[in-house]
């Protein structure tokens, strides 16, 4: 499946038409993770195959994701535990349904999240609450999950991919190399020093003004419509 994911990504970012990606799940829940019943004994758990498993497979979908310049939303559908969890905090938003569930459960099961879980988490609800719930294993409901700001909004089960779409669509109406290169000044600016970070941003800017779509989108401001944007 993560191999899966990673060539969607492919495809998405090679086309022009798609501007935002949203990721959920099929059927009741977005992804429970792993299967523990593959686990324990039962499993080749000599270091080097767990270790080039984790780091070739598991790994592969946030990875590919450090390289994605478009936007992704997980549309959280139902539960996200363990690996599932750790799918939607790749992704740049998280917005859930009412009956959505989280939990990194590997502590549980003996285990450390593999999947990002240990990088992301502490980025999107600080510190200490992510250990609290590395070490507990704890579900949250989505009411919680907002709270925390572990996801940006929730919704009525049957109304989440509508407002997801509608989201979605903001975004994209907005000049795509805007919205490429905030996402990539911000992840730069989370791994740099202030000063790098407003020297980086200087030369996004002086590139964005450069292109046809910065003169449009002052049109469309001042004549109160819709920007028409080609992409840079």
């Amino acid at each position: 499946m993560q191999h899966g994911l990673v060539a969607a990504l492919d495809e998405c970012e090679s086309r022009d038409d798609v501007l935002v990606v949203i990721l959920t799940g099929a059927g009741r829940g977005f992804c429970s993770g792993g299967d523990v019943g593959n686990m324990g004994e039962a499993a080749d758990n000599r270091p080097h195959v767990t270790k080039d498993r984790i780091w070739r497979d598991i790994q592969a979908f946030p990875k590919r994701l450090a390289r994605f310049e478009k936007p992704i939303i997980a549309a959280v559908n139902g539960v996200a535990t363990g690996g599932g969890m750790d799918l939607a905090l790749a992704c740049d938003i998280r917005v859930a349904s009412e009956s959505a569930r989280f939990a990194e459960t590997y502590a549980k099961i003996g285990l450390l999240p593999g999947g990002g879980g240990a990088w992301f988490l502490p980025r999107i609800v600080g510190k200490a609450r992510a250990l609290e719930l590395l070490w507990t294993a704890e579900f949250l409901d989505a009411g919680q999950a907002l709270e925390i700001g572990l996801v940006n909004h929730v919704y009525p089960d049957a109304a989440l991919m509508a407002e997801t779409r509608k989201l979605a669509e903001r975004i994209a109406a907005m000049p795509p190399l805007s919205i490429r290169l905030i996402k990539r000044v911000v992840e730069q600016g989370l791994a740099t020093d202030m000063t790098t970070s407003f020297d980086l941003i200087s030369s996004h800017i002086a590139v964005a003004r450069a292109g046809a779509d910065h003169p449009e989108a002052i049109a469309a401001f001042r004549e109160k419509r819709d920007g028409t944007f080609i992409g840079y």
